[in-house]
């Protein structure tokens, strides 16, 4: 949202207020995203090593409750990108949290295989609405010359709290268990969820769009937010409007088809890539010789290189553009995927695996941030949530693929 002449300084004070609430529980929200990206694969080489915990588990069985969740991430976004452009972004993102928290909580309880893989899908169903929401909420807010960087910050909640995990699995696993690292995704339940009820507002742009004009103007004028020119905002008005359609009708609109298919696309192939690093690597790890904290090194490592990465070619996205760094992005990743294959030294090692973070998971969150700013405000949450939903959909096979290979 860009600022107005007819601000007041007080009216901006108040928009950036909004703005950075917004911004900073969506980024806190999505580091729970991250966490419950690693959390399992920070537990599985206890499941494949001791039966006493949920029973027999195999590498093709530890694939399987690997991708359990992503079933329920792919379904959650797809209904929430319809959803989330009928009743709105704020209330979707709240139920999202209250439900992957409850979810992970009863994941802590499960005691059999069967258990455990159907609660991974339920989370997966509040992990995915979340996804598909926040990039469309925090692309209404952000400055429209940094709105790439806004999005990268937020959607860099997903590898920090990946880094978090694997971080917290070093040190507390041990006296915790496998249970108490799930437990602790349940948090947001008692703290994220009771903050965000009170200091998240629904999109002005989305209220205009939808044609509620005085709630959007009484909005407007709460948080210091300027309505929209006309029910698009600004960064969509180099966007023609062909149909006045909403959520996936007008995503899958002639205007809008090619493409959305191609983005959609595009996030399946990455998040294969992210699934499967992100579910196999430690196991890789152990194999290869390393301890347990040494393989979830590596771990933390991948994630931190994708936030750090990601950071700055958001940068360089508001500049020229999200295509060229997109691509650029994800040939980088490749190459050092080929070249982590080769004999290095541990040290080389783990700046490879820092690359790899970059060209995967760091390249997902531009995709992200160049979809939510791509679709004008009516069909935005749609099309984040068919980056999203056909992305896990991709991203399904990740944890079967790594079984069938280290198998």
């Amino acid at each position: 949202m860009n600022n107005t002449p007819e601000q007041t300084p007080e009216q901006e004070a108040r928009r950036m207020r909004t703005v950075w609430w917004i911004l900073g529980l969506a980024t806190v929200g999505l580091i729970f995203d991250g966490y419950d990206l690693v959390v399992y694969g920070a537990v599985v080489s206890t499941f494949l090593r001791d039966a006493s915990q949920i029973g027999t588990v195999t590498p093709p069985t530890a694939g399987a409750l690997g991708s359990y969740a992503l079933f329920g991430v792919a379904l959650g976004a797809l209904l929430a990108g319809s959803v989330g452009d009928l009743i709105g972004r704020r209330k979707v993102m709240l139920a999202s949290y209250a439900w992957f928290s409850v979810g992970m909580a009863l994941t802590a309880l499960s005691h059999d295989t069967q258990s455990f893989g159907w609660m991974r899908f339920v989370t997966g169903l509040g992990i995915g609405s979340l996804v598909a929401t926040t990039a469309a909420l925090v692309a209404e807010y952000a400055p429209r010359d940094k709105k790439n960087l806004f999005i990268a910050i937020s959607n860099g909640g997903i590898p920090l709290g990946s880094m978090l995990s694997a971080m917290l699995a070093m040190v507390l696993m041990q006296h915790i268990g496998w249970r108490g690292m799930f437990w602790i995704g349940a948090i947001p339940v008692v703290t994220l969820l009771p903050l965000a009820y009170f200091k998240m507002p629904e999109s002005v742009a989305w209220l205009a769009a939808r044609g509620r004009m005085e709630e959007a103007r009484a909005l407007s004028q709460r948080i210091g937010v300027p309505l929209p020119q006309n029910t698009q905002t600004a960064s969509d008005a180099a966007t023609p409007v062909h149909t006045g359609r909403s959520g996936f009708a007008g995503l899958f609109s002639a205007y809008y088809l090619w493409p959305t298919l191609v983005l959609g696309c595009m996030s399946a192939t990455g998040l294969l890539l992210v699934y499967s690093l992100n579910t196999w690597l430690p196991e890789l790890m152990l194999r290869a010789g390393y301890n347990t904290k040494g393989s979830l090194a590596f771990l933390a490592v991948l994630n931190g290189g994708s936030l750090f990465g990601a950071m700055a070619a958001s940068r360089a996205a508001d500049r020229f553009g999200p295509k060229p760094v997109v691509a650029a992005s994800f040939a980088t990743g490749a190459l050092a995927l080929v070249v982590l294959t080769f004999n290095f030294q541990l040290a080389a090692l783990l700046a490879i695996v820092a690359v790899v973070g970059l060209g995967t998971s760091g390249t997902q969150t531009l995709i992200y941030g160049f979809v939510a700013n791509y679709y004008r405000t009516q069909v935005r949450a749609a099309g984040v949530a068919w980056c999203a939903g056909l992305g896990r959909v991709g991203g399904i096979g990740g944890p079967m693929l790594g079984s069938f290979l280290i198998g």
